[in-house]
C-alpha cells in the first residue's frame, strides 16, 4: 500500500514539475497571451502561482514565483513521502 502510495505522490509532484517548468517557459515565446496552448498552461498552473504570487513583491520583469512554487512542491511531496513510509511502517 505504502509503495502504491508513494508512487502516486511522486507521479503527482512530477506532474505539476513539468507544468510549471512548460508554463514558465512558454512565457517567454511570442505566442498571444489568448492562445489556447497558453492559456491551457495558464489556467492549470495559476491556483499553483497565485497564492505565491500574492505573498512575494513584484520584482521587476522577471517572476520567481514559480520558482519557489516549484520548490515548495518538491518540499512538500517529499514531506508527504516520509509521512507515508513512516505510516505504514
Amino acid at each position: 500500500m505504502a509503495s502504491y502510495l508513494v508512487s502516486l505522490i511522486s507521479l503527482v509532484v512530477t506532474l505539476i514539475t513539468i507544468l510549471l517548468i512548460l508554463n514558465a517557459l512558454i512565457s517567454f515565446t511570442p505566442l498571444e497571451p489568448w492562445h489556447p496552448v497558453r492559456r491551457f498552461l495558464n489556467q492549470l498552473a495559476e491556483p499553483i502561482v497565485r497564492p505565491f504570487r500574492n505573498i512575494l513583491p513584484p520584482t521587476g520583469m522577471i517572476d520567481f514565483t514559480p520558482m519557489i512554487a516549484l520548490i515548495v512542491v518538491q518540499i512538500v511531496g517529499q514531506i508527504l513521502i516520509a509521512l507515508v513510509r513512516s505510516a505504514f511502517r
